[in-house]
């Protein structure tokens, strides 16, 4: 993959009515479908910051079209295609751009569950864990260590909000929301994907601490959308720096994290720009766990 100029917004590139613009993604109509478009819009403590990250875009998209494919199989998904030799003439603008970072896929209406998976106990798991004992009002043993891995892993949703944060809450109140059945069957899904793709990252020395998934019906029929075992999705350690009872260096956007908070920014206004130090930092990290992942 080639590096390419970072872009903040595909609306530029793009000859289609746009729906819907998230903190990194954006959805556009085609009709029949939606383009989804990976900006390299970056952001932490709810926040888009500048400048956008060069390549983060391109990574994110290329690892989920990559996992989408593994899991294909056995977990139906929303992704169509993802050739830009099949979009329709004039559609998008500047092919070198937009080539690693669009998917067209099938128009899902969203479930609105983040669908979390824990493996190892950190974060802000940990941090639920030390205050009661419990994560999303699963009780856990007494006398766990930061990062120690649960004896099975635990299902733990968030429901969602576009602004601001997702908010943690039991499964039983996941039922509630969207009724027993589709509960059970996302937790099922879940589970099993996060199994799945926790073996894989074994074999190529990175630990996936936790992860999180969204849903979509078609049809009534559930199937993942969105992305799937990114780094702004999952928690990948790399295998040699895990230890317990500290504070393990992810490899996602860690770089811009810790700067953020060494910073005097006061997380209520909008931050200054980012150095171009964290930046490069960031963008290395993001196509490191590309190759690693998939060799690409």
């Amino acid at each position: 993959m080639s590096a390419t100029t970072a872009i903040s917004t595909a609306a530029d590139y793009v000859n289609a009515p746009l729906l819907y613009k998230g903190k990194v993604r954006e959805m556009y109509d085609l009709g029949e479908h939606f383009l989804m478009v990976v900006t390299d819009r970056i952001s932490a403590f709810d926040y888009v910051l500048s400048p956008a990250v060069p390549d983060k875009g391109n990574v994110l998209n290329q690892v989920s079209k990559f996992w989408f494919g593994q899991t294909a199989d056995f977990m139906e998904n929303h992704l169509i295609h993802a050739d830009l030799e099949k979009l329709p003439a004039g559609l998008v603008r500047d092919a070198d751009i937009m080539k690693h970072r669009f998917m067209v896929t099938k128009k899902a209406q969203r479930i609105d569950i983040e669908c979390v998976v824990r493996g190892y106990i950190t974060g802000g798991g940990w941090r639920q864990y030390q205050k009661t004992g419990e994560i999303n009002g699963i009780k856990l043993p007494e006398g766990m260590r930061k990062n120690e891995k649960f004896a099975q892993p635990i299902f733990t949703p968030a429901a969602k909000n576009d602004v601001g944060h997702d908010e943690d809450i039991s499964f039983e109140r996941m039922e509630e929301l969207v009724g027993k059945e589709i509960a059970a069957e996302l937790r099922e899904k879940s589970l099993k994907l996060y199994e799945y793709a926790h073996a894989y990252c074994q074999e190529r020395g990175i630990v996936l601490a936790d992860t999180k998934f969204e849903f979509g019906l078609v049809d009534g029929k559930v199937i993942l959308i969105d992305e799937i075992f990114t780094p702004d999705s999952s928690r990948f350690w790399a295998k040699e720096n895990y230890e317990l009872d500290i504070e393990i260096d992810s490899m996602d956007k860690e770089p811009v994290r810790t700067y953020l908070s060494n910073s005097d920014w006061d997380k209520n206004s909008e931050p200054d720009p980012l150095p171009a130090s964290v930046v490069e930092e960031t963008s290395r990290r993001y196509r490191d766990i590309l190759n690693r992942l998939t060799g690409q």
